[in-house]
C-alpha cells in the first residue's frame, strides 16, 4: 500500500443501541447477534433491526450496529433527514447534544430519544502506527482528493488516531455516490 493511500468504507444508515435501550428494544438480557464484522477492530453490524420514527415520515429496517454503547445514535444521511421530518446536524461520532430525536421500534418495544440523531461527519480512522506514517495525529484536518470523471475534493476530514482503530475513510453513500467511489476503492490523503 502506498504511503499516502487510504481504503474507502462507505456507511449506510445505522444506529448504536445503549444497553438499556436494547433491553426495551428486544427484551430484559437480550444480547445483539454479530450478523458481519466490520473493518474497525471489535466493530460488527447485527442481525437485528428497527424502525425509526420522525414527524414526517419512517425509515425501516435499519440496522444495529455493536457493540453497544453509553448512548443511543442513530447515524443517517441528509436524504434520510428529509424523510423523517429532522434536521440532523452533521457531527462526529457522540456530539449529539442538541441533536434531534426520534422514536425508535423493535419487536419487544419501543424508546424515544430526546436527542441522537446526527449525519456523521467525514472522517478517517487510523491505528497509531499508521499516524505515524502518515504524518499526522489525531484530531488533525486533512483533504481527501477523488480522481476520474466525478472527481472532487472532500474538505474538512477529520482524522481520528488510536491504537483500537484500523486504516479507513469513512463517508456515508451520498458522498460516495457524488464522487462515485465504492468500499475498497483507494483515496490519497493531504494535509
Amino acid at each position: 500500500m502506498s504511503k499516502n493511500l487510504v481504503p474507502v468504507g462507505l456507511s449506510n444508515r445505522h444506529i448504536h443501541l445503549s444497553k438499556e435501550d436494547i433491553e426495551t428494544l428486544f427484551g430484559k438480557g437480550y444480547e445483539l447477534t454479530n450478523f458481519k464484522d466490520l473493518s474497525q477492530p471489535g466493530q460488527y453490524a447485527c442481525e437485528e433491526k428497527v424502525d425509526i420514527v420522525g414527524p414526517k415520515g419512517t425509515l425501516k429496517g435499519v440496522r444495529v450496529l455493536g457493540p453497544a454503547r453509553g448512548k443511543t445514535q442513530i447515524e443517517i444521511s441528509m436524504s434520510d433527514g428529509f424523510v423523517l421530518g429532522v434536521k440532523a446536524p452533521v457531527r462526529d461520532s457522540g456530539d449529539l447534544a442538541g441533536s434531534p430525536g426520534a422514536k425508535i421500534v423493535g419487536p419487544k418495544g419501543e424508546v424515544e430519544i430526546e436527542e441522537g440523531i446526527i449525519v456523521a461527519a467525514r472522517h478517517i480512522h487510523m491505528h497509531t502506527t499508521d499516524g505515524e506514517r502518515f504524518g499526522v495525529k489525531d484530531k488533525d484536518i486533512v483533504k481527501v482528493p477523488v480522481e476520474g470523471k466525478r472527481g472532487l475534493i472532500f474538505d474538512n476530514v477529520l482524522v481520528r488516531v488510536s491504537p483500537n482503530y484500523a486504516l479507513e475513510f469513512h463517508i456515508d453513500l451520498e458522498e460516495g455516490n457524488a464522487a462515485g467511489l465504492k468500499n475498497g476503492n483507494m483515496v490519497e490523503i493531504i494535509k
